[in-house]
């Protein structure tokens, strides 16, 4: 009996482990159905993707991508000496007439007594800026004796007796009436982005991104490192535009190699950490402005790196993607097997086969993304977001200007939290996929608009602490939208398409300056809200491209309208899943009763067979017949 007890002890036990590894395996059904239907879809994908599978074969991220990546860091790093150092070199002095002609008669004057006998003052008794005493021919002691009376507006230019630095302002005498606005500098480098953005994406899916990259790098170089020799303010402004166009081409033409090359997740790393870079950029920038004492330097810094690395340009190779689809099959080859060798590997002569032209070659212009309804949804969403991104950037930087901080604490500050932020994003995407990670970014940005609302004005700390948690976001925000941007855009327009997205972020911009510059009141932080909830909206319309392959052609198109419309074909057979794992599980807790029931019963038969065995030796041996067999 007490072996019979140990028995139904060591079933129960068993039996409890089993139900509670039942219990834990069935509440996750319906998630891991959903993960599972994901992970074979994208290895399905993976496995059409013909690139994918030779990339992997040439290595993933070996040292010929290093190579490509690092090459395109350091032009990122150079690039904001040209587009951002118009915030260092325009900076407020205080000017005074140039009065020398005194010197004639009085040599041995010292710089107060000069200003005390030419430069009237202001009732406070200051001396004024933009005005002088009109010269007399008289000497020195009549000059002091009788004074000067009649005044007029300085004709011999200014002197800048307090200035620490040689900037734009007194290079070029921008005082009394020639100061340039803000805006109109601002608008030529936004014009220089919008026509750039087109015209180097368009050319970058028509010539390659190969050349259009060494053409962007020629024209950062040129007018760059020509801007240190200008003459003239207009000068300024002319090599200005340029730099702006050759600067956001190279950004483009090389966000589109670096992503063809790359598979997966390194393709988000490379970006992210090159615009982590473009960050490490300004913030030595800004060191190097606070201590350069002359403006001209700092293009002359900016430009001279510049010369090694067009000499080592030809380490990057064309992208296989585009003269794929442009039908340069051999050379698509050719460039694949150059990498294989840098990273000492070999590609399969059967898996580099397949790299075959397609039935029909592809074609797309740039009125695809009207026609095309796909791409047109896609550039609309895209647009509306880069809008919100440029308009809250800009809307918060002049917020946090507005405060009178200094120049250099508002470009530091928001870098340094930039670059945290943009690897934090390395973690979001990997587990979170681009339309959460960006839905996450766009709240927090969202919140922190809120917050800036509400805050009274009074709080000086509060708010620079909420501008900087805005920029945190921001930061965040551009790094993981342009991936997104990028992935969804097909191969044979993916330029063109991160050049017309641009137009969004030009017109946000814009916008943002006009605003500011009309109310200083919340409208534009209330703006903020607004696009930001706008910008989450739009963005729920285009698909999730994380651990998809990259699509090189626009007739992918009508296949994701199909895969749209078989959602509901996926979802009910998720659901017919989960009723037959239902069945089997009420199957199985059947089962599982009806072996215990069975147990439990052989025992007791068991018990009364050998009872009753038991009684008859008791009272009476049996009686075997004489022929039946021992």
């Amino acid at each position: 009996m007490k072996e019979e007890q140990n028995s139904n002890t060591e079933f129960g036990s068993q039996d409890s482990r089993d139900s509670h590894r039942h219990e834990i395996s069935y509440p996750s059904q319906n998630w891991s159905l959903e993960m599972l239907l994901r992970r074979l879809k994208a290895l399905d994908d993976r496995r059409d993707d013909k690139f994918a599978s030779v990339l992997g074969a040439i290595g993933e991220f070996g040292t010929f991508q290093w190579r490509l990546v690092a090459l395109t860091f350091i032009p990122s790093i150079l690039s904001t000496f040209f587009m951002l150092s118009h915030h260092f070199l325009l900076t407020d002095q205080r000017p005074y007439c140039n009065t020398s002609w005194i010197l004639q008669v009085g040599p041995n004057l010292t710089e107060d007594e000069q200003l005390n006998l030419t430069v009237p003052r202001a009732p406070n008794g200051s001396f004024l800026t933009c005005l002088m005493y009109i010269p007399v021919p008289w000497d020195l002691d009549s000059i002091v004796h009788f004074g000067l009376n009649y005044t007029e507006t300085c004709k011999y230019g200014w002197i800048y007796p307090f200035a620490r630095t040689r900037s734009l302002t007194n290079e070029f005498d921008l005082v009394c009436g020639n100061e340039p606005q803000e805006e109109n500098g601002q608008t030529v480098f936004l014009s220089g982005i919008l026509t750039g953005s087109l015209l180097f994406g368009f050319l970058s899916d028509k010539l390659g991104r190969y050349p259009i990259i060494l053409l962007s790098l020629l024209g950062i170089l040129i007018f760059g490192f020509g801007t240190a020799f200008v003459n003239s303010f207009y000068q300024y402004l002319f090599f200005r535009f340029f730099v702006a166009q050759a600067s956001v081409g190279y950004a483009i033409c090389s966000v589109s190699l670096v992503m063809e090359w790359l598979v997966g997740e390194h393709r988000a790393q490379a970006i992210i950490l090159q615009h982590c870079f473009f960050t490490i950029g300004v913030i030595l920038l800004t060191g190097l402005a606070y201590k350069i004492n002359h403006w001209r330097l700092l293009f002359l810094l900016g430009g001279v790196p510049m010369f090694p690395l067009i000499c080592n340009i030809w380490i990057l190779q064309e992208s296989p993607r585009w003269l794929m689809v442009k039908g340069k099959v051999e050379e698509a080859k050719k460039v694949l097997c150059y990498a294989a060798e840098v990273n000492k590997k070999t590609i399969p002569f059967n898996l580099l086969n397949e790299l075959q032209l397609p039935g029909k070659k592809a074609k797309a212009s740039i009125l695809d993304f009207y026609t095309n309804q796909h791409l047109f949804k896609v550039v609309l969403a895209m647009g509306c977001v880069w809008f919100t991104v440029s308009y809250v950037s800009l809307t918060l930087s002049l917020k946090m200007k507005d405060f009178g901080l200094d120049i250099y604490f508002i470009q530091v500050v928001p870098c340094i939290t930039a670059v945290p932020a943009r690897l934090c994003c390395i973690l979001l995407l990997e587990y979170f996929g681009r339309k959460w990670s960006l839905n996450l970014t766009l709240s927090l940005v969202t919140f922190t608009c809120l917050c800036l609302l509400f805050v009274p004005e009074e709080l000086k700390s509060t708010t620079i602490l909420m501008l900087v948690l805005g920029e945190f976001s921001m930061a965040g925000t551009v790094s993981i939208f342009f991936i997104y941007t990028a992935e969804l855009l097909p191969t044979i327009l993916r330029s063109t398409g991160l050049g017309m997205v641009s137009i969004a972020w030009t017109a946000g911009a814009i916008s943002s300056l006009a605003i500011f510059k009309q109310t200083k009141t919340q409208l534009p932080i209330f703006f903020c809200c607004l696009c930001c909830v706008l910008a989450l909206c739009f963005s729920s319309l285009v698909p999730e491209t994380g651990n998809r392959p990259l699509r090189d052609s626009i007739e992918y198109c009508s296949r994701d309208s199909l895969e749209h419309k078989d959602k509901s074909k996926d979802s009910s057979k998720v659901l017919m899943a989960e009723e037959s794992m239902s069945d089997v599980a009420a199957d199985s807790e059947l089962t599982k009763n009806t072996m215990f029931n069975a147990m439990t019963l052989k025992p007791e038969t068991d018990s009364f067979l050998n009872m009753a065995l038991e009684v008859p030796n008791r009272e009476s041996p049996v009686q075997l017949p004489e022929d039946h067999p021992p």
